[in-house]
C-alpha cells in the first residue's frame, strides 16, 4: 500500500522511524508521551516493561534479587526508571554497585557482587571481561578471591 507507513499512528508526515523512536523513548527513557497516545495506558506498559526487566536481571543476579525479597521488583524498577538498559548482566552490576554505594546492599547481594568483582573486570561502560590474574572483590564486608579461574568466597557479608 503506497503511503501506508506515513499514515500510521502519530503525526502524519513525520517519518515512521521518528514516531517509533518517540514511542520507545516514552516507554523506556522517561520521555513525554508522543502525540496520539493516552498517558495512562503508556504508563501501564512502562511499568510492565520495568517489571519484565527486573525479572531478566534477577536471572543474572539471583542472590541480589533474593536478598531484596518481595521488594526486588519495586526497588529495581525505581532504580531502572529512566535509565536505558545496558543488558541484564550490566544492569544488575550497576544496580548492585549503586546499592553498595548507598550502603543498602543486602548481604546475599554483597556476596554475589564480591564474587563478580573478583572474577571479572567491569568499568561500568564496556562488557565485563574475565580476569586472568589472581584478583579479589569486596562488597558489604564480603570478600571473594579468584585464583586460576575459580572464585571463592573467603568471608561472607555482615548479616
Amino acid at each position: 500500500m503506497p503511503g501506508s507507513t506515513s499514515q500510521a499512528a502519530g503525526t502524519p508526515g513525520q517519518p515512521l522511524a521518528a514516531r517509533q523512536a518517540a514511542l520507545v523513548a516514552a516507554l523506556v527513557a522517561d520521555a513525554p508521551a508522543p502525540p496520539g497516545f493516552a498517558p495512562e495506558p503508556l504508563a501501564a506498559a512502562r511499568t510492565a516493561l520495568l517489571r519484565k526487566r527486573a525479572g531478566e536481571v534477577a536471572r543474572h543476579w539471583p542472590l541480589l534479587a533474593a536478598g531484596l525479597g518481595p521488594e526486588w521488583p519495586t526497588v529495581f524498577a525505581r532504580w531502572a526508571d529512566g535509565r536505558p538498559s545496558a543488558g541484564s548482566l550490566r544492569d544488575g552490576w550497576d544496580f548492585a554497585r549503586d546499592l553498595r554505594d548507598e550502603r543498602t546492599l543486602p548481604p546475599l547481594g554483597a556476596e554475589e557482587l564480591a564474587a563478580r568483582e573478583a572474577g571479572h573486570r567491569y568499568d561500568g561502560r564496556g562488557t565485563p571481561r574475565p580476569r586472568r590474574l589472581p584478583a579479589w572483590g569486596r562488597a558489604g564486608g564480603a570478600v571473594a578471591v579468584q585464583l586460576a579461574g575459580r572464585v571463592r568466597l573467603l568471608r561472607p557479608a555482615r548479616r
